[in-house]
């Protein structure tokens, strides 16, 4: 829910507030207890009774009282791994290289690269003309920026054609809310009076370099108009070029890879449409290249005289490649320039004036595909490994023979990598340093596969050190996600060897919902099928313990946003299968949330869960929402996080349910909840404060298998 739309207190849950201070104890040796106002929910014929809506009232004093009672509480039952976890801070933060740089990328006469200066906490944003030996210019410091605010976090910077001009979006607020300001690049004078308000951060330059076009977010922070501004003019004089009214859509404004089109995109679910304009001529007219049409879904890249678009037009789930020229972009003009594949999954393409990179994905695994746009063979460029992941960098120079892509698995660290497309030579440019020293072959990852309950093979990746391998297993972390079709892929971390070299397993269960397996995947983990999400994660838990990987009591479950709704649902069809649970920044209370159209990412998200203002789709919805099946009976040991100011999960359905779990279970497992009173979905901002959060939740683990050092 956004600022705006916040409810004021009730006169009776201000009455509460007094109530409530007397009946959480001033001591934080007990766990608080959340008043119960009942308060009946009725739909479709059916009442829901919600004892603990009062809690989203953000501007009420119980409210707060209550998530700094449970934070309080949380910290003293936890006091006693404080070593635990500053070991754990110190050890996760001291495998960061402090002193670190991006790979540089060369864009319009420039190497671009951002670096980071022992001690400090945000990027500073750099460049240098035409080599790498020239003077560094530095574009931004975060960290002088950061200084007045608690919480900061810098976006989308962009540059000007004529290099002069920089924009950049700043968050202060940790809602994904950005203003965008300019700084003038020649003189390093940052215009103070110049501010575009309410946006997504990013901008898209015109040709003439001083005519931007920028996103507004509404109340509900979703992304819905596109302004033009002229550099140097009063913003309230800005120019509305295109407002989303369908709200089960959201828009936004970028340039084409070619520099010569401005794009704006309005996207939901199922459908898709780019609108372009001639970036030589930035106060014309939009034309629209294909209009939307629900389950047609495409997206354009710009090469020559034609749109290159990626779509599922005509049943290709697992999408294909088509052209049409610039001015004939209708659908009925498409020609097919890739095929769809039942087996391979077209994820995205990347186009070059001698290439055509396509990032697929077959069996799980990318791969990546060139194709020279005229002579030559094609080709995979290979790798090895059995679980894995790569995916194209960031290619922005249009002429380029080098194709940019990165590289990780479960046991070798990211590495950035060149490749000659013509010599089809690689060159590995950097590859993430572990201070300390790494050895990746003490280290083993595996995939493997569970049975879900409707004969479903669902994959597993692992990872494990050696010599810690038990006969009779080991504590095992199993994470998941698996909706909105994202995908979970096997990549490295530096800061799980905390977990690793104490003798845990991790693992990633590939559960439907995502589209590790394709797009179908996907489709058979959301709407009226969301429930396979649940089942297939329960499954592979099992195939954890039948597979000798774990056993009984020593198997534990983590997933964050949607992968939070996964714990919730999890625990309440099989709680006995897990030792611990964390549930971070949880979406727990599905259909209160799913009704109220106050809520950001709600209407449109309606293609992804369903909408409960229909029966078929509320009944769904109700019989796994986490919050509406908490039930007297026992759950594993719960650690729950969520923030104030989360613009995605809002705080109040961890709040809520952690409250309503703490009524009803019947058990003595620990129950904490901690709430980030200064930031939101993503947590803290700075490079290494995030790490104290994971030191927790590693803390938590580590002391339900009694390791303490």
């Amino acid at each position: 829910m956004s600022q705006a739309s916040v409810t004021k207190p009730s006169f009776a849950a201000v009455f509460l507030f007094l109530i409530s201070c007397q009946n959480m104890e001033k001591t934080s040796t007990n766990p608080p207890v959340a008043e119960q106002i009942s308060k009946a929910l009725k739909l479709h014929g059916d009442t829901r009774i919600d004892p603990y809506y009062w809690l989203n009232e953000r501007e009420n004093p119980a409210v707060v009282s209550y998530l700094e009672a449970e934070n309080a509480y949380r910290e003293a039952a936890m006091r006693h791994t404080e070593p635990l976890q500053e070991k754990l801070f110190s050890e996760i933060k001291g495998r960061i290289k402090e002193d670190d740089a991006s790979v540089p990328y060369k864009k319009n006469g420039y190497w671009y690269y951002v670096r980071f200066e022992k001690g400090k906490e945000h990027p500073i944003y750099c460049r240098k003309e035409g080599s790498l030996s020239a003077e560094e210019e530095v574009l931004l410091d975060a960290n002088e920026l950061a200084k007045p605010y608690d919480y900061f976090k810098v976006g989308g910077l962009s540059v000007s054609p004529d290099n002069r001009w920089l924009a950049y979006g700043e968050d202060t607020l940790s809602r994904r809310i950005y203003n965008i300001r300019f700084k003038n690049l020649e003189t390093g004078e940052l215009l103070p009076d110049e501010m575009l308000l309410y946006t997504n951060g990013s901008v898209a330059w015109a040709a003439d370099s001083k005519t931007l076009f920028y996103t507004v977010k509404d109340s509900t922070l979703r992304s819905h108009a596109i302004y033009r501004h002229i550099l140097g003019e009063d913003a309230k004089e800005d120019t509305l070029i295109f407002k989303e009214e369908d709200v089960t859509f959201n828009t936004g404004v970028y340039k084409s890879k070619s520099e010569a089109y401005i794009m704006i995109h309005s996207g939901s679910t199922v459908a898709d449409e780019y609108q372009y304009l001639d970036a030589q001529t930035p106060e014309g007219e939009f034309k629209v290249i294909q209009a939307r049409e629900r389950d047609l879904e495409y997206g354009v890249a710009h090469f020559g005289a034609h749109w290159y678009i990626r779509t599922n037009k005509d049943g290709a789930e697992n999408f294909k490649l088509m052209k049409a020229e610039i001015a004939r972009g209708a659908k009925e003009n498409w020609e097919e320039v890739l095929p769809h594949r039942e087996d391979v999954y077209l994820e995205g393409i990347e186009i070059f004036e001698d290439y055509l990179v396509t990032e697929e994905r077959e069996n799980g695994l990318t791969r990546i595909h060139i194709k020279p746009w005229t002579g030559g063979s094609a080709h995979h460029i290979a790798f090895d490994e059995e679980t894995y992941t790569c995916g194209i960098g960031n290619n922005p120079d249009f002429k380029s023979k080098t194709l940019r892509y990165a590289y990780s698995s479960l046991t070798v660290p990211t590495s950035v990598i060149d490749y000659d497309m013509e010599a089809r030579t690689r060159e590995v440019k950097k590859q993430q340093e572990v201070v300390g020293g790494y050895n990746a072959e003490a280290y083993a990852s595996e995939r493997i596969w569970a049975t879900a309950d409707d004969g479903t093979e669902v994959p597993i990746s692992l990872v494990y050190k050696k010599d810690l391998r038990q006969p009779k297993g080991n504590p095992t972390l199993l994470y998941g996600y698996g909706s909105y079709g994202a995908t979970i892929d096997p990549s490295f971390s530096s800061t799980r060897l905390s977990l690793l070299d104490r003798g845990f397993v991790f693992a990633i269960a590939h559960v439907r919902g995502g589209q590790y397996l394709g797009r179908q995947w996907y489709e058979k983990g959301k709407m009226l099928h969301k429930k396979n999400t649940f089942t297939d994660f329960i499954a592979c838990g099992e195939k954890m313990l039948a597979s000798g990987y774990t056993a009984p009591g020593k198997l534990y479950a983590m997933g964050g946003s949607a992968g939070g709704l996964l714990m919730g649902a999890v625990i309440n069809m099989k709680p006995e299968l897990f030792n611990g649970v964390i549930a971070a920044v949880p979406f727990v209370d599905v259909v209160t949330t799913m009704l109220d159209e106050s809520i950001p990412l709600t209407t449109g998200e309606y293609d992804e869960w369903g909408n409960p203002n229909k029966t078929e789709y509320y009944t769904y919805i109700k019989s796994y929402s986490p919050y509406d099946n908490v039930e007297a009976k026992n759950y594993p040991a719960l650690l729950i996080t969520t923030g104030l100011h989360d613009s995605q999960v809002q705080y109040w359905e961890p709040a809520k349910w952690t409250a309503k779990l703490r009524a009803l279970k019947t058990d003595k497992n620990p129950l904490y909840l901690y709430t980030n009173m200064e930031t939101g979905h993503g947590g803290a901002a700075g490079r290494f404060e995030a790490y104290k959060e994971t030191a927790m939740e590693y803390a938590f683990l580590l002391d339900r298998e009694q390791i303490n050092e």
